[in-house]
Parts: structure tokens; C-alpha cells; sequence
């Protein structure tokens, strides 16, 4: 088909957006609307008190001004994450703080006005007691018995560990092993910088409130607010998602902002709008990553994986996000990679700290887990003086379906293939040529590549409906959500291949709790996985019914006609009907289907990403000169759209290795990078030009044979870079590790310790 599955479509969505037509929660203006600021906490960890609300409320404009003691009647965010024969210590995450905060940026009030200057200026008018508390930066500074508990009635801060995988098996395999690598390892914290802040404007009319809102799914912000903060029927919310640019995991959750404007709406009787500030996107919203993980690897005389065993320390933050204890189990069940790992043991503690609560972003778990085990497949290639393509090559899972040592079974992949590939296209035997012209204008020169495996695409089901339009286009409800993937442009392809409609003929509707019934929403890579097969599913019924209408009108067998170019004619004729005509002549019959696929296990996409990298040794400053990607999604939808998702991805991965780093001050508990002036994000400069090719191998468990695409460019680039990195500079100062971000300043001083040492 011209518009079907495999074709490169540009997408549809674009053509608004570039114009300055889209539609963001920020562009929605109704009448009467009042514009409220949240009141955050100065201190890491201290008491307070509410001395006089009084001032705040007689300011100019000033409509409501909200605490914990207005707000009781409403529930706690919830953390419903259970994970077997682990206890896990949940602490209450209320709406607004009540005496006591535990992170710079914890909300204390909710202050309402008619424009937004009087919000804030009502917001500074709040006289508060502040008693300053022991606070605690850092998991491993949480966990020292002399630390300061971020609740006290926990007795310390350790808020779950789990086990993962067989002690005694992995320490019997090491008791065999020839040779042991060890490296410790830290996956700092980011934040996820989407281009527009999270907002919500509340409305609500004859008690009924609707929510638009950004996010990454509006049934699973509507259905955790209307059951476990607001205490109210499902079907008393509606919540709306427009135009969003960008979520990466990190607006999926409930956040207090959104329940504060729907308790606002609700007692004034008028619409508020809340929209957050950058400052207060890194102060507030979940951020990402914050792992500190220790792991040795077990190896016998001919270089064979023996076992692995892994130590997870993972940073909670203050409070329990949505997912927070689940990021690192996830991350964990993948630690032995695309390796042949007969035994593992993975030990993951978390920690309450005093700092913003960390949750999922882009990857969730799976970056952590690809940038440790290819960080230490790489230090065991040192060790025992081996290539470090030719030690993955002796340890890859070879035959498929393949079930790890910590129970995920992989059901389809040929990775030497792709790494194979990435070696071709990187011209990988005459890199000693390039480090040669490298070293003659006085530079490193590093190449690294990462071979990853991932694990996603079943967070279903999720139901989609389609039904053929009097003027004989067709209309998809769905309950993904797109956050700038192309999710129209990918389904009007599938409806393509069933129907031959070019993509403005297939309207497809998200993100309105009215219109859908039901939705995932989208995480987890799982939209084209979970989403699009439902939809495949479903448009192969309708186009079964619709034939079955046809043969009546063409007075044919169903089994003698096709579908083609928005028609159905009978085959080898030119007899046919419009689809047009189909819905007119109907006469009231269901022109409807609808599906949900329910995944039986996840997909596993998979690949090998190469970097190859110079470091200025005089400033530290590193350039990446040349990038590579080959990958097996499974099969590819849209050529066009699956290369953005990847671009994306790695530029994220970039900017982590680099650049990116959430720094809290451990004296004061201050987050020292708390705007763009502080927090760096990579610019077009800082990213290569990217060579991607898939090489793909159909999954056996998604209908499609699609493995999920959104989050493997996040994946593989942080350990690709940094093991590029990390060959630079043995190659030159036998320097064995750096960890993230490879910043110029970090680079510089690294380098320059070596050259100290050299010397004495």
C-alpha cells in the first residue's frame, strides 16, 4: 500500500505545529480564568509554621490561598508498587506539606488570584516559621548508620532491598572462575527538560470537573486523582490532553499541582490554571536515574562468562513516586544484557534522601542496566588483554529463545549481526590510522561500542476502536498518547494497509476520558507494540464486516473481494464500491470494531551502538566525530518516524554522558543546577551526524513483530560514548574509568592526575 506499513510518511502532526497552530495546556484561556503559584520550601529538611495566612489573603486579586489544613480532606499521591516477597516502606506523600518538608521545592501552599503577578505577590505575602532540620544528600551518605533520617518514624532510610537471581549458585560459579573484573559505577541524576513545563487548568461546571493537562496518558491521571487523592467517581473527571512536546516517562505520573487545581476549581467555582516554571520543573517534577552500582564479573581461562553479581544502590528522593521502587527492579531483571550469563545475583537497596523524588525517564531502569554490564564488559577486555568486540562476540546468547539468569527470556535476536554491521560502517579495522592522525595534532583518540539489550512494549492492553465515516474516511480512538512520536501518522499507516486511505483520511483521537473509554497511555515503549496491534487487530475486523456489507451490494462472495484504494472490488473486475458508498448504504449497521491485544510477555529490542571520540588534552574538551547505530526493532513501521525516536534517544544519552548533572550541595541540601544556566542540555553542535540502519529480526510474541523503538536511543548511547571515552584515555594514561558526565572540567582533571603520577 502507498501509505502502509514500511513506508517513510512524513508526519501529519507537523504541519500545524510548525505554523504556531498546535494546542498546549498553556494555550487554553477559558473565560473567568484565575492563575495560581505554588509556595515551595527554601530548606532541604526542616519544620514549619503557617504563623498568619491573613496578609496573603487580603492581598490585591487574591482569590484563595491554600495549606495542609485546607486541603486534609484530600489523599496522599500513592506508590501502589508491589513486587513480590519485597517490603516496601511507603511513606505519606501529601498534597501539600503539613509542619514538616523534606526536599528543596516541597510544596507548602496553593495560592489562587486573578492574574498571575497578584498569585505570587499573595504567594510572598505567607509568613512562615521555619526550624531547620539534619538533612541527607546521597544514597550512600543515607544508608551510614550516623545519617539523619528523612522520617523519623522509619528508624533509617533504607526504604526496600531485593534480591534478584541465585546467591549461592553465582557465588559457587565465581569460587571456579580464572579471572575477576570489578568496576563501581554512578548513573547521576538528570532531569527530564520536555520543551513544554507541566500545567493543568481545572474547570468546573454543575460539580463535574475537567483537567486539561499535559501528559503521557489522561486515564491514569484521571482514575489515580478521582480514587486516591480526590475521593470522587471516575466518571465525575474528565482530563483532556492537547498538544504536548515532549513527557520521556516523567509526565506520566500525578503530580499535587494537578489535585490543587481541581480542589481550587472546585471551591471557587471558577477556572484555575496552574503552569510551572522551569525553575520549578527542576525543583518539582520527578527526576531521573541516581544509581550507584557495583558489579564483578566471573570469567574462566578462555575469556567464557561465568557469573555476575550486582549491587543496586538507588536513590528514592524524598518521597515514593508512582513507579519509584520498580525503575530499579526493572533495570536489575536486565543486568546480564545480550550476554550468556549462566548464573547472577543482583542486590538493589533503595534510599530515602532529602532531595526531589526520582522516578522513570526515558528508559527506566534499562539504561542503568546497559551502561553497567558494557561498562564492565569492557574493564574485563582490558583486564585479560583482549579486543573488546571479540570477548562480547565469545559470550553472546546465540541461540533464541534465550532465558536469563534472572528470568527474562528473549525470544528473538542475532547480535553479532548487528555489531558486525556497526563495525562495517564505522571502517572499524582502520581506526588505527584515524588515532595516529589524531596523535599528530596532539589529541586522544577513542572508539567504544555498546551492545544492548532491552526489555518493553507490554504495558497493555490498550483498547482501540475504529469505525469507517459517512464520507468514507476513518476515525481511531485510542488510549496511547502521543507526546510528539507521531502516533497519527503511525496509525493512519496501519489503517493504510488495511484500507488504502492516504493518511488525512484517518482521524485519530487520544488523551480525552470522555471520547475513549479506556488507556494505557504510553510508557514503556509499548504505543506501536500494545496500541498498534490492538488497532491492526481491530481494523482487520472491520474490514471483514465490511466486506461481508459489500457482497451484498455487489452481489459477490466476501471470499472474492479486496480492499483497495478506499474501496472494495470484486477481484479481478472493476466492479466496486467506494467506502464512501459502504457508509451510505449501511442502513444503521455497526461500521465499528475494536480490540485490545493483551501482551503475553515484553518485546526485546536490541542493538550495537559505536562511538568514536577525540579529548583535547589541554582543555578536556571531547568531540564526538563519529556515531553509528544498528538496530533490531523487530520490524519498521514508519522508516522516518522510527530514525526520530532514535536521534532522539541518542542525543538524550548524549547529553547524560557529557553534560547533564542534577547536583545538590551536601551542606545545605540546595540544588545547585536548578535552571539552563546551570543544567547543560546538548545543542545541534554537540551531536554528530548519526548513521542508523535496523537490522531486523521479527518478534515472536507481538502480532506486528514489532519490538518497542521509543527508549533504545537512551539505551545504548551512555555506555557507546563512555566506553569510547574510556578507550581514549587508557590508550593514553592507562586510565581505567571516568564516570559520567564526561564533562571538559572532569576530563581535564583525570588527565591531569595521570600525567601527575607519570611524573613522580
Amino acid at each position: 500500500m502507498k501509505f502502509g506499513v514500511g513506508n517513510p510518511i512524513a508526519r501529519k502532526e507537523d504541519a500545524p505545529l510548525l505554523r504556531g497552530q498546535g494546542h498546549y495546556v498553556a494555550d487554553h484561556m477559558p473565560a473567568g480564568l484565575l492563575h495560581a503559584v505554588v509556595l515551595r520550601s527554601p530548606h532541604a529538611h526542616a519544620r514549619f509554621r503557617l504563623t498568619d495566612l491573613s496578609a496573603a489573603r487580603a492581598m490585591p486579586g487574591a482569590a484563595l490561598v491554600l495549606s495542609a489544613a485546607e486541603t486534609a480532606e484530600l489523599g496522599h499521591l500513592p506508590c501502589h508498587v508491589e513486587i513480590p516477597n519485597v517490603k516496601i516502606a511507603v511513606p505519606a506523600y501529601p498534597i501539600l506539606a503539613q509542619d514538616e518538608v523534606r526536599y528543596v521545592g516541597d510544596a507548602i501552599a496553593f495560592v489562587v488570584a486573578d492574574t498571575l503577578q497578584h498569585a505570587r505577590d499573595a504567594a510572598e505575602a505567607i509568613q512562615i516559621e521555619w526550624q531547620p532540620l539534619p538533612h541527607v544528600i546521597g544514597s550512600a551518605a543515607a544508608l551510614e548508620p550516623s545519617a539523619p533520617c528523612v522520617w523519623r518514624q522509619l528508624q533509617s532510610n533504607l526504604a526496600f532491598e531485593m534480591h534478584i537471581g541465585d546467591s549461592q549458585e553465582t557465588a559457587a560459579a565465581f569460587a571456579q572462575a580464572d579471572h575477576v573484573a570489578s568496576l563501581t559505577v554512578i548513573n547521576q541524576r538528570v532531569v527530564a527538560n520536555y520543551l513544554d513545563t507541566r500545567a493543568v487548568v481545572a474547570e468546573c461546571e454543575g460539580g463535574r470537573l475537567t483537567l486539561t493537562l499535559g501528559s503521557q496518558g489522561s486515564h491514569a491521571v484521571r482514575d489515580v486523582l478521582c480514587r486516591d487523592v480526590l475521593k470522587i467517581p471516575a466518571n465525575s473527571m474528565r482530563v483532556i490532553t492537547p498538544d504536548v512536546g515532549g513527557g520521556f516517562g516523567t509526565k506520566l505520573f500525578t503530580y499535587r499541582e494537578y489535585a490543587l487545581a481541581a480542589f481550587a476549581s472546585r471551591e471557587l467555582g471558577r477556572p484555575v490554571k496552574w503552569v510551572s516554571e522551569r525553575s520549578e520543573h527542576f525543583l518539582a517534577d520527578a527526576h531521573g536515574r541516581d544509581n550507584q552500582t557495583s558489579a564483578r564479573l566471573a570469567l574462566d581461562r578462555k575469556g567464557r562468562f561465568l557469573a555476575l553479581t550486582v549491587d543496586i544502590l538507588a536513590d528514592m528522593g524524598a518521597y515514593l513516586s508512582t513507579y519509584a521502587p520498580f525503575i530499579p527492579f526493572l533495570g536489575a531483571g536486565m543486568s546480564p544484557g545480550v550476554y550468556d550469563i549462566p548464573a547472577c545475583h543482583v542486590r538493589v537497596r533503595g534510599a530515602f534522601t532529602n532531595t526531589a523524588p526520582v522516578d522513570a525517564y526515558r528508559g527506566a531502569g534499562r539504561p542503568e542496566a546497559a551502561y553497567l554490564i558494557e561498562r564492565l564488559v569492557d574493564v574485563a577486555a582490558r583486564d585479560l588483554d583482549v579486543a573488546p568486540d571479540r570477548l562480547r562476540r565469545t559470550n553472546f546468547i546465540k541461540r533464541m529463545p534465550h532465558t536469563t539468569a534472572t528470568s527474562k527470556t528473549y525470544d528473538s535476536g542475532e547480535f553479532a549481526g548487528h555489531l558486525d554491521r556497526a563495525q562495517e560502517l564505522s571502517d572499524w579495522n582502520k581506526f588505527n590510522q584515524r588515532l595516529r592522525r589524531s596523535r599528530s595534532t596532539g589529541r586522544l583518540r577513542g572508539i567504544g561500542i555498546a551492545t544492548y539489550v532491552e526489555a518493553c512494549g507490554n504495558n497493555g492492553p490498550d483498547k482501540a476502536h475504529i469505525r469507517l465515516d459517512p464520507d468514507g474516511g476513518m476515525t481511531v480512538l485510542t488510549g496511547t498518547q502521543s507526546t510528539g512520536q507521531g502516533h497519527a501518522t503511525a496509525y493512519a499507516q496501519i489503517v493504510a494497509d488495511r484500507f488504502g486511505l492516504p493518511p488525512d483520511a484517518v482521524r485519530v483521537f487520544q488523551g480525552d476520558t470522555d471520547l475513549i473509554a479506556t488507556g494505557m497511555g504510553t510508557g514503556g515503549s509499548s504505543s506501536i507494540p500494545c496500541g498498534g496491534a490492538s488497532l491492526a487487530s481491530a481494523a482487520d475486523q472491520l474490514a471483514r464486516k465490511l466486506k461481508d456489507i459489500a457482497a451484498e451490494a455487489l452481489e459477490a462472495s466476501a471470499d472474492d473481494l479486496e480492499i483497495t484504494e478506499a474501496a472494495i472490488r470484486v477481484v479481478g473486475t472493476d466492479r466496486l464500491i467506494t467506502l464512501a458508498d459502504l457508509a451510505h448504504r449501511s442502513h444503521g449497521r455497526d461500521l465499528s470494531a475494536e480490540h485490545a491485544f493483551v501482551p503475553e510477555a515484553a518485546t526485546y529490542p536490541n542493538g550495537t551502538h559505536l562511538a568514536e571520540v577525540e579529548i583535547d588534552p589541554e582543555t578536556g574538551g571531547l568531540h564526538i566525530v563519529d556515531y553509528i547505530v544498528v538496530d533490531d526493532f523487530g520490524a519498521t513501521l514508519n522508516p522516518l518516524l522510527l530514525a526520530g525516536q532514535v536521534h532522539g534517544g541518542v542525543a538524550q544519552g548524549i547529553g547524560q554522558a557529557v553534560m547533564e548533572h542534577t547536583v545538590y550541595e551536601s551542606d545545605s541540601g540546595q540544588l545547585l543546577s536548578a535552571s539552563l544556566m546551570d543544567y547543560a542540555l546538548p545543542r545541534a553542535g554537540d551531536i554528530p551526524s548519526l548513521v542508523f540502519e535496523t537490522r531486523n529480526v521479527p518478534c515472536r510474541t507481538n502480532p506486528l513483530g514489532v519490538k518497542g523503538a521509543g527508549e533504545a536511543g537512551a539505551i545504548g548511547s551512555c555506555p557507546a560514548v563512555m566506553n569510547a571515552v574510556a578507550d581514549a584515555l587508557w590508550r593514553a594514561y592507562r586510565i581505567r574509568h571516568v564516570d559520567m558526565p564526561a564533562s571538559p572540567e572532569r576530563l581535564w582533571s583525570v588527565i591531569a592526575e595521570a600525567k601527575r603520577i607519570h611524573t613522580l
